[in-house]
């Protein structure tokens, strides 16, 4: 038995605000094989004889951060090792990424092939996207693939695409695309991630098999974040096994949730019944738009006619397209949710986000679904009309807050006007009666939870430029995206999520006292430690 004592933060309760003070929080819990007895104040929570102590000095534990919506079997790939780091966040100048991508080839010794990853022409300003024959004068025969940081997308030459086995007879991929020419050449470029990923599985099969190492280190990192359970939403049956492995072997320092890629006419790898509270599969991913970056999300109004939208390839008026019409997400869905999958669909245009609403309409009738729990992912554009319907159907979502950070300025200015402005509109979300939450989608922005809280707050970019077309949210509801409320998004409030008799230790502990930090203090706030199960690291 163990008992801990410190400060306490419980999101499960009403119990945050701008009065609340060290004397309203719990000051000890006791924890028995991995599991929370109790929590609340000194006397409340006596301290057994044999129980091991430990304090948590002047930290404040808050519940296990979760970040519902991740790539972590992606991130593990992408990030480190041999893969170039072409990241906005990692260099700012389109010199710089040419530069990385052009000292990797010239590399000694020579290197068999050559992947980058991170490529965004609206951050990195100057960088034109590069046709095949562009990549060949650079490349030769050394196969070059470049994914653009939305992995939504990628560019490639010719010897890529040979070891690929893509040539311009090679069909399209259902729900994804190679550009072509005129005449049917293929132009260098990969849409969506059928597409993505079989021109870079060539590139990244030497990475695969790294693959464990790789996922424990990555994973490692997750968990210094704060973060105490991943969502992975590029699920694939592999997975499985490698996770379990790792747990078995004492190497998976967080809970991971997975999400399997759907396929047209596929069905679910294992069992709905299946896992445990450290490794489990949830549900399976859909994809009903693109990304924004690449100018393919579904919407009812064009993009603006701008330097960066021409300098991303769009043509003066140009409305992105959905990746399936309605009628196929139906039939996808059909195949998983007859089954009782939850799904969970990427929809940022507001055409997408009605589409994926009439599917999920359409299959709740069909099976008589009742706690469904179908998510809508990251809700770019989605309009609180659209939040209202969602909830009354029962649908929750998990919005991709922290694009306002990175790219708020850029929704406004270069690619949507006075629409972007309500990005990610969370406070809506809430107002419609959702339990929301907020995620980083893998590489696409660090792990960043405490920063998606004070964004969801501020909308606010790191210009300083509020974007005023949405609502603000509560400290509360901002904490409880990242903890209590993901929790039950995953299908794991019976495990994880809150500080609370029967739930597992998970928790992290903090500089700052997040129920009262100013918004930049806790989006800049550290870990001092968290717990998986009671264990401190």
């Amino acid at each position: 038995m163990l008992r801990i004592t410190g400060r306490f933060v419980r999101t499960d309760l009403d119990c945050i605000g701008e009065t609340a003070g060290p004397a309203s929080a719990p000051e000890a819990m006791l924890v028995e094989h991995g599991r929370i007895v109790a929590v609340g104040s000194q006397d409340e929570v006596p301290a057994p004889a044999a129980a091991r102590r430990i304090d948590l000095g002047e930290g404040w534990a808050i519940p296990g951060l979760i970040e519902p919506h991740g790539h972590p079997s992606e991130a593990a790939q992408l990030l480190g090792g041999d893969v170039i780091d072409i990241r906005p966040v990692t260099l700012e100048s389109a010199d710089a990424v040419w530069g990385a991508v052009k000292r990797a080839l010239a590399a000694e010794p020579r290197p068999e092939r050559v992947l980058a990853n991170g490529w965004d022409p609206l951050l990195q300003r100057g960088l034109v996207p590069p046709s095949i024959v562009d990549l060949d004068a650079i490349a030769g025969d050394i196969p070059l693939v470049i994914v653009h940081n939305s992995l939504h997308s990628a560019y490639f030459n010719t010897a890529a695409a040979r070891e690929a086995g893509v040539d311009r007879g090679t069909p399209d991929p259902a729900g994804a695309s190679y550009g072509r020419d005129a005449s049917g050449e293929l132009t260098g470029v990969a849409y969506e991630a059928a597409a993505v990923m079989r021109i870079a599985g060539p590139v990244m099969a030497a990475v695969r098999q790294q693959l464990p190492q790789r996922m424990a280190e990555h994973l490692a990192e997750v968990r210094r974040r704060g973060i105490t359970t991943v969502a992975d939403l590029t699920w694939t049956g592999e997975l499985g096994p490698l996770f379990d492995g790792l747990r078995d072997a004492g190497r998976l320092p967080v809970r991971v949730r997975g999400y399997e890629m759907s396929r047209p006419g596929a069905r679910a790898t294992r069992p709905l019944d299946n896992g445990d509270a450290r490794v489990r599969q949830t549900g399976v991913k859909v994809w009903s738009d693109g990304s924004p970056w690449v100018g393919n999300i579904a919407t009812s109004f064009p993009y603006l006619d701008t330097e960066a939208t021409r300098g991303i390839g769009l043509e003066p008026g140009h409305i992105g397209r959905a990746n399936y019409t309605t009628e196929q997400l139906i039939d996808i869905g059909s195949q998983y949710a007859g089954d009782g999958w939850q799904l969970a669909c990427h929809s940022h245009g507001d055409v997408a986000v009605d589409s994926t609403l009439d599917a999920y309409e359409h299959l709740i009738r069909e099976f008589a679904l009742r706690d469904h729990r179908f998510r809508i992912e990251h809700c770019g554009l989605m309009t609180p009309a659209q939040f209202r319907r969602a909830a009354d159907l029962g649908v929750t979502v998990s919005l991709f807050v922290d694009h306002i950070t990175y790219w708020g300025d850029v929704l406004v200015d270069d690619l949507f006007g006075e629409r972007g402005a309500s990005w990610a509109d969370a406070g809506a979300a809430f107002a419609a009666g959702h339990r929301a939450t907020f995620h980083n989608d893998g590489t696409v922005t660090p792990y960043e939870p405490l920063r998606n809280m004070a964004v969801a707050e501020t909308r606010t970019s790191r210009t300083g430029r509020r974007l005023d077309g949405g609502t603000a949210v509560t400290r509360l509801d901002a904490l409880r995206a990242h903890t209590t409320n993901a929790a039950w998004q995953l299908r794991s409030e019976h495990e994880v999520g809150a500080l609370a008799p029967g739930l597992r230790a998970d928790f992290a502990v903090l500089d700052v006292d997040p129920r009262t930090a100013q918004p930049e203090a806790l989006a800049e706030a550290r870990v001092l430690a968290s717990a998986v199960d009671g264990e401190i690291e």
